[in-house]
């Protein structure tokens, strides 16, 4: 069962990876050229850091 979470969690890892590059990419060609739906570049930004930051395998102390 443990195999199968540590791939579940490259597999996040690298969606987080995917998204936070989509996202930063997608902000940087919307200040340059305007076109519709560009806003979803900041959700997509917020989406992939939260995929990062829950796969880092690290606990938070309370």
């Amino acid at each position: 069962m443990a195999g199968r979470e540590h791939l579940s969690m490259h597999w996040l890892r690298a969606a987080g990876v995917a998204v936070t590059a989509a996202g930063i990419a997608g902000y940087v060609v919307g200040t340059a050229v305007p076109y519709p739906g560009r806003a979803f570049s900041i959700t997509a930004l917020i989406v992939g850091i939260t995929l990062l930051s829950i796969t880092a395998g690290q606990e938070v102390a309370a």
